[in-house]
């Protein structure tokens, strides 16, 4: 099964449009990495140093007593949790080792949090922040969540590879009911995504879903 990302090309007027909104797709994700950056370098350093102060200031006014001491860590815990709930956020938007590192370190990263195994094969290649995020949050899909009570029977495999100007994911071990949302994450970059398609290669994992989207 096959899922197109777009209507046949009928002319210039749709070449236009289909680079038009791959153009916007693009903006988008680096929109996201951009807020993602303001927030972990502006409003989460300032709570950070908020936090910080306010330890200071349990140990340097006269005549604090065990109660202002108590308040003021309770405060530093509120700020904590904040501080913690800012970088969910900004790791939604877009995740700060996927920016510094790339694509393998950050699935990495995911699949350490998973409830089940999940193996990952991927290059040190950088292919673009509009692209690995869309192939970031692909596999994010796929995966389950601590918590959400769903468990696939085996592990998960995750494999990254580069096809000319194409970046070619492959994720086995997952529903492959989950190929709708991946395509709807990846389409407006021109990606497509196959459902029980072979490996690229005899070393590559063979696996239900499979998503390409162009990387030049």
């Amino acid at each position: 099964m096959t899922l197109d990302p777009a209507p046949p090309v009928l002319g210039a007027g749709v070449v236009d449009d289909e680079a038009r909104l791959r153009a916007g797709a693009r903006r988008q994700w680096l929109g996201r990495r951009a807020l993602e950056r303001q927030l972990h370098d502006g409003a989460a350093l300032r709570i950070s140093a908020l936090a910080l102060r306010l330890g200071l200031l349990r140990h340097t006014v006269p005549g604090a007593g065990p109660e202002f001491r108590t308040a003021v860590e309770d405060l530093q815990d509120e700020l904590h949790l904040v501080l913690q709930e800012l970088r969910d956020v900004a790791g939604l938007l877009y995740p700060p080792l996927l920016d510094e590192a790339g694509l393998g370190p950050a699935l990495r990263e995911v699949g350490a949090r998973c409830p089940v195994p999940v193996r990952v094969d991927a290059p040190d290649e950088r292919f673009g922040a509009a692209v690995e995020g869309a192939a970031y949050f692909a596999v994010l899909g796929c995966l389950p969540q601590p918590g959400d009570g769903v468990r696939p029977a085996g592990p998960v495999d995750v494999v990254v590879r580069r096809d000319g100007d194409v970046l070619v994911l492959l994720v086995s071990g997952v529903d492959a009911c989950h190929a709708g949302v991946v395509h709807d994450g990846v389409r407006l970059l021109g990606g497509t995504v196959s459902v029980g398609t072979v490996p690229m290669d005899a070393t590559a994992t063979a696996g239900p879903i499979t998503v390409r989207i162009p990387c030049a």
